[in-house]
């Protein structure tokens, strides 16, 4: 792997920073690729809970990279993720994206695209596709007005328009606001408090939470039950019942 993507593991969370400041993050084929083997090795990695998606030089992403899809005609595509190895297949374990700067086109739907957001208060996220007679085809449209008022996502959608980190966390689409140059320390803190709860059961919980917005509300509970009888079985369960009787801190085995 080249430098385009930076790993670093710190208190069982990778951080995973897109390094490209040069051109403000912006995605090209290779990087795609190398995010995609990352979040392959997140998800492999034993040692690790989960983890923290970041751009370096003070910008989240500012998206595909045009001058590179000009000049060869490569999108930042993998086959069966799509857009930067993560737009259409979620990592196993949470993602949190720590989002300074600008968070646009395709790098806002990398943010999408992750669990939880922690964002600099100065942040900006954007789907200005439709500025360039484009829409956004990476989750945008689809997970926006998932996470946000209908109206409120159709009009960042038709518009292209800027979604200032303020007002994106009073309509919920931010977990958290920092300070500006901040925004790592803040995911870390949420970090922490996940990676210290059982890795099998946060793992399950999400799995649950991300299928279950399919699911009819008839037959919910019907389909959640095969999902969770692992988790109760579990040495981990075990583990947390023993540890809250003990007055002790769990250790967990993650099976």
């Amino acid at each position: 792997m080249s430098d385009l993507v930076k790993v670093e593991v710190v208190e069982r969370v990778m951080i995973i920073t897109i390094n490209r400041p040069q051109a403000r993050n912006a995605i090209n084929y290779e990087a795609a690729h190398e995010m995609a083997q990352v979040f392959d090795q997140l998800d492999a990695d034993d040692g690790v809970a989960l983890g923290i998606l970041t751009g370096a030089g003070g910008t989240f992403s500012s998206g595909m990279d045009l001058k590179a899809f000009a000049a060869t005609g490569q999108r930042p595509l993998v086959a069966g993720r799509g857009f930067g190895g993560l737009c259409e297949q979620a990592t196993k374990k949470p993602l949190i994206a720590a989002v300074e700067g600008y968070a646009l086109a395709g790098g806002c739907e990398l943010a999408l695209a992750c669990d939880l957001i922690v964002a600099a208060n100065n942040a900006n996220f954007g789907l200005p596709e439709t500025k360039r007679g484009l829409v956004a085809s990476s989750g945008g449209m689809l997970r926006l007005p998932q996470r946000i008022p209908h109206h409120i996502a159709l009009e960042i959608i038709l518009t292209g328009e800027m979604l200032p980190a303020q007002r994106a966390y009073d309509h919920g689409l931010v977990n958290r606001l920092t300070e500006p140059g901040q925004a790592i320390e803040g995911a870390m803190a949420l970090a922490r408090i996940i990676a210290a709860n059982g890795p099998l059961a946060v793992q399950t919980a999400k799995k649950i939470v991300t299928e279950a917005k399919d699911w009819r509300q008839a037959d919910m509970f019907d389909l959640q039950r095969p999902r969770v009888q692992h988790i109760f079985a579990s040495a981990d369960a075990k583990e947390g019942a023993t540890a809250f009787a003990e007055k002790r801190q769990p250790v967990w085995q993650g099976k």
